[in-house]
This record gives structure tokens, sequence and C-alpha cells, in this order.
């Protein structure tokens, strides 16, 4: 069963490490300050929004929940913020999120993926939390490179060099 857990921590460090944050940070380089806090509108949040707002849930669900820290969050203080916060400030946040995030990660045993968890008031398992946390930040991820490709008109990158028509 070890293998299992280790190749599931393997699996989060790669989706969240190797692809998002990288992406994330790719996309802040590509926009302003004032890109990066613009709302289309109220009900809408902004780049910066949204990476606060991925700090916070990681800390919530993941350090708190499964880490066994405090959890200290404010979620509305994340999408109530109107910035500008620096690029820099934002890039270091998800520095410290990694590194705060990898410690987890190295600590977590068997036991704490299959047992109960209660995080935000919903009765999860350490399993559902690492997968919420992945598919979450996944899809706040995505919407940030879509505001970026619709802003600049540019392509990402993310596969260059990978051929993705390839059917084996």
């Amino acid at each position: 069963m070890e293998i299992y857990k280790d190749l599931l921590i393997a699996e989060v460090r790669r989706r969240l490490f190797v692809e998002n944050i990288p992406r994330l940070k790719k996309c802040l380089g590509e926009l302003s300050e004032e890109e990066i806090w613009y709302r289309p509108n109220e009900h809408s949040n902004s780049v910066g929004n949204l990476v606060l707002h991925l700090c916070g849930n990681v800390r919530q669900w993941l350090i708190a929940g499964l880490g066994g820290h405090p959890d200290t969050r404010q979620r509305q203080t994340e999408f109530d913020e109107r910035g500008p916060v620096p690029t820099q400030k934002l890039i270091a946040l998800l520095d410290q999120l990694q590194k705060d995030a990898e410690k987890t990660l190295n600590e977590i045993s068997l036991q704490q993926i299959l047992s109960p968890v209660k995080v935000q008031g919903f009765q999860e398992t350490g399993l559902s939390l690492l997968i919420h946390v992945v598919e979450h930040f996944s899809y706040h991820a995505g919407q940030v490179t879509y505001f970026v490709k619709w802003r600049k008109d540019k392509d990402m990158g993310y596969y260059r060099g990978q051929n993705l028509d390839a059917t084996s």
C-alpha cells in the first residue's frame, strides 16, 4: 500500500509543482499589474484574486487539513483584495506555498490519506483532499491561462516540443 501512497504524492507534486505553479508564474510574467488586477465585472475575479485564492485553498485543505497545521484562512479576503499587490509578491507567495506544501507532502502517512478529515465544513478523506487540491488548482490555473491568451493573443507554449497528436 505504501507504494500507492508514494505514487499518489508524486502525481500531486507533478501537477502542482511541475505544471501549475510554473504556469501561473509564466502567466503573471506576461501581465502588467493593472492586468493582474483587472476584473471584467463584479461577479468575476482578477488573476491576482485567483492567485491569492489558490494559496488560501492549498493552505487550508492540504497544509492545515491534511498536515494538521492551524487553519487561519480568511477566504473572503482573497476575493475582496483589489490590489495592486506587486507581481513579485504574488510570485513569492507561490514560492512559499510550494515550500510549505512540499513539507506537508513529505510528512503525509498512508493513514492520513485514508482517514476522515473535516475541512471548510466538508467531511472528506485525505485522498479526497489531495484530489480536490489538484483539480481546484488546475481549474483556476486554466482560468488564468485563458485570461492571458485572451488579453495577449498568445500561445503559452505549455506543450511546445511535444507531439500532442501521438496515439501511443
